[in-house]
């Protein structure tokens, strides 16, 4: 490597460093008195005659894809967050528009940058995230300031409803995340072999229709866009 090749690495790690300090300081505050745990949300009602299927965590993946930006986004990374422990049941009425399911998202189990993950979401994900970067990422997600895992551990995902669209349907969705409930419509197709059932979905979604301020440092130079996208498969037995 050239001296001023060399040069010019130090300098975007330095920058790296510093912007990832500033941060933490925005996105970590001291630890104030524990919050008290959110209401329970009521269970979500089984149709009548509808047989119970099991969430099956090995088998199942929930991704979200999350993009950098501002004037100094090079110096940051898009980033796969993903959970590998969805637990919950899928009741499937004789009538498909009448299913429903009550699944969570375990939040101080999400996974960052896994670079399997990365190397299958295509271009926008290259190479492989530093451990570190990994790590900072991780942590600031769960703070106080973003998911809050230490005082609401789950994400609550309850189907409301569904209709037909196209070849699948689309299912109205009450996404219950740090105390407060969001509806979404997401679309999702649904394959059945014997005594499994396979839903599939991609869809776009704003942090901010999630009640999330995305993440910013340095006046805005390095930021997180409200934009994200969701993908999921959910298999149940």
């Amino acid at each position: 490597m050239s001296v001023a090749g060399s040069a010019r690495g130090s300098l975007r790690f330095f920058l790296w460093g510093l912007l990832w300090g500033l941060a933490a300081c925005q996105t970590s505050p001291p630890p104030g008195p524990a919050k008290p745990p959110a209401a329970e949300a009521a269970a979500a009602p089984i149709p009548t005659g509808a047989h119970e299927y099991k969430v099956l965590a090995q088998e199942s993946l929930l991704e979200i894809l999350v993009y950098r930006g501002g004037a100094m986004a090079k110096l940051g990374h898009n980033h796969v967050i993903a959970s590998h422990d969805l637990a919950g049941s899928v009741f499937v009425a004789k009538d498909p528009l009448a299913t429903s399911f009550d699944i969570r998202v375990p939040v101080n189990q999400l996974t960052v940058d896994e670079p399997a993950l990365r190397a299958a979401a295509g271009a926008d994900f290259p190479g492989a995230v530093p451990q570190n970067a990994r790590d900072g990422t991780r942590v600031n997600l769960l703070s106080a300031a973003l998911l809050d895992g230490a005082n609401h551990p789950d994400i609550r995902l309850r189907a409301t409803g569904f209709k037909a669209a196209g070849e699948g349907y689309e299912a109205a969705i009450e996404v219950t995340l740090k105390g407060e409930t969001h509806l979404l419509h997401v679309p999702v197709s649904v394959a059945r072999d014997g005594a499994t059932l396979t839903a599939r979905g991609e869809f776009p979604l704003k942090q901010s229709e999630l009640g999330l301020k995305p993440f910013s440092v340095a006046m805005g130079t390095l930021l997180v866009l409200d934009d994200m996208r969701v993908r999921f498969t959910i298999v149940a037995r």
